[in-house]
């Protein structure tokens, strides 16, 4: 497993993923991380609070989505699974876009055009098959650019992950599918999912891959630029395995004491992403207080906005759940439209 950045701050170097470490890159990929996981956590208390329907945390992923999203270039177009806001807010994405699905104002909350970053797919492992087939018309257009798609290590045992995978290798799209494996598919561990690691199996069917360490957001962006170079020159398509953990449970619905242990979860608070990114920065001068005050205030703006946009978002009418179905209201769609209106002159104002 490739690792540059060990769990008590040490740096070291690998051939298999060259990287110039230098102070200002640690110091904003150390923002990224820590912004996003100040967005998340005030998310999460939103949901709490009852503003939110749902919420899934990328608790302890910050590295994993901010490493390699951060190694793309802008043109580059991302399909997320439905956690990936670390790399969401790294393409610019506001905290009222990310809520608003979940707070049931849109089906999705932003503009997947103008940000290169599709929007969310809550069909487990359906990402992976639209970035290959959105990848296949790169080629055709002749571009440069490269396609990057999240899935889990849930999803992997899904058969349209399996399917993409195939179909990209046997077409040589210009993709690189990216795994959080976060040891957990909601309840199920990774070691009753699969009986040898992904990284592996994607040799099998054509493609390159790396087995990175997910909480190393150093290794993760090294790696990563390295597999977009590679297939933005012609390679094969790249799968890489980032081993991180899930630290939250799978949603907001879900209670992972249940079916893990806290020794467990505190083994894996110890390899925290940000943790051991902030032990280089710190230990190596290359930031101080005030830095760290600077970003602290940062972080807490950032949860009042959080709040704000949560909160000032207007309501939803139950009609709208009519307008969106078809592109032309169809005579049934019509008639349920109709009797709903119908049916709500009768509540109680």
């Amino acid at each position: 497993m490739i690792q540059l950045l060990a769990p008590d701050g040490t740096l070291r170097s690998d051939p298999e993923a060259p990287l110039d470490v230098t102070p200002q890159l640690c110091r904003d990929l150390l923002r990224d991380m820590v912004l996003a996981r100040r967005f998340d956590e005030e998310a999460h208390a939103l949901q709490r609070q009852g503003e939110l329907g749902l919420w899934l945390m990328a608790l302890g992923q910050e590295a994993a989505q901010v490493g390699s999203v951060r190694a793309l270039d802008p043109a580059d177009y991302v399909f997320p699974s439905y956690r990936e806001q670390a790399a969401a807010r790294c393409r610019g994405i506001t905290p009222a876009e990310l809520m608003a699905q979940w707070r049931g104002v849109a089906h999705s909350g932003w503009d997947p055009r103008r940000y290169r970053f599709h929007i969310y797919s809550l069909v487990l492992g359906t990402q992976a098959l639209h970035a290959t087939g959105y990848a296949l018309g790169v080629r055709m257009d002749g571009s440069d650019e490269v396609v990057l798609a999240y899935f889990g290590d849930g999803a992997s045992s899904q058969g349209d992950v399996n399917e993409a995978l195939n179909w990209a290798a046997v077409a040589n799209a210009p993709i690189v599918f990216f795994c959080q494996n976060n040891q957990w598919a909601i309840s199920t561990a990774v070691g009753r999912q699969m009986g040898a690691p992904l990284h592996r199996r994607a040799v099998g069917f054509g493609l390159d891959s790396f087995h990175v360490d997910g909480n190393d957001v150093l290794a993760v962006h090294a790696v990563t630029a390295r597999a977009a170079e590679s297939v933005r020159r012609g390679g094969p398509p790249v799968l890489i395995e980032a081993m991180t953990y899930r630290m939250a449970g799978h949603s907001t619905s879900d209670d992972p004491r249940r079916y893990r242990s806290d020794a467990e979860v505190q083994l894996w608070r110890q390899r925290d992403p940000i943790a051991r990114l902030e032990r280089l920065v710190r230990e190596r001068g290359w930031a101080g207080d005030d830095w760290f005050a600077a970003l602290a205030a940062e972080s807490d703006a950032l949860a009042a906005e959080t709040r704000e946009a949560c909160l000032s978002m207007p309501e939803p009418h139950v009609g709208d759940m009519f307008a969106h179905v078809l592109h032309e209201e169809t005579a049934l769609v019509r008639a349920q439209r109709e009797w709903m209106d119908a049916y709500r002159k009768t509540l109680a104002p």
